[in-house]
Order: C-alpha cells, then sequence, then structure tokens
C-alpha cells in the first residue's frame, strides 16, 4: 500500500497554517473511506525551531510537503491535495 508522508512547515499563530492543518485533516480523513487510498502521517515543523527553515520559508509559511517535496504554500487547496495525494504510488 502506497503512503504518503505530509509535512507542514509553519509556525505558532501563523491563521494560515491553522487553515492548512484544517484542510490537511480533512482531506486525509476523507481519503481514508476511499478504497486504494495511501495511508498518510502528518507531521509539523515549525520554523522558528530551525534557523535553515526559517530562512528558507519565512515569507512562504505555511509550506505543505509531501514526501519531502513542497506541494503548495500559503493556502491549501482541498481538491488538489487530494489529487496529489490519490496520486502517490
Amino acid at each position: 500500500m502506497a503512503h504518503a508522508e505530509i509535512t507542514l512547515i509553519g509556525k505558532p499563530g501563523c491563521h494560515l497554517c491553522d487553515d492548512a492543518r484544517t484542510v490537511i485533516a480533512e482531506v486525509t480523513e476523507s481519503l481514508r473511506a476511499k478504497p486504494g487510498s495511501p495511508s498518510t502521517t502528518l507531521s509539523e515543523v515549525s520554523i522558528l525551531d530551525d534557523q535553515a527553515l526559517f530562512d528558507e520559508h519565512v515569507e512562504d509559511i505555511p509550506v505543505v510537503l509531501i514526501n519531502g517535496r513542497i506541494h503548495t504554500f500559503w493556502r491549501v487547496d482541498p481538491a488538489r491535495l487530494t489529487a496529489a495525494l490519490l496520486g502517490v504510488r
């Protein structure tokens, strides 16, 4: 079975990060009911804890990675995230 590691790069108090977290949760929950969908795990990383991430993404948060590759930043589109996760093999 395919697996998708989703990483949310953000920081505490970021309203866009909160919105992204909600969209990710809704999409991954909806995919659990679809046969053949990949399993998913979500990890979160704060740019405040990593200077390199801060330097790279301070103007772009939230940033969403799927299996280590940038999927999107700022706003997470549910349809686009669903399609990307369904494409994970």
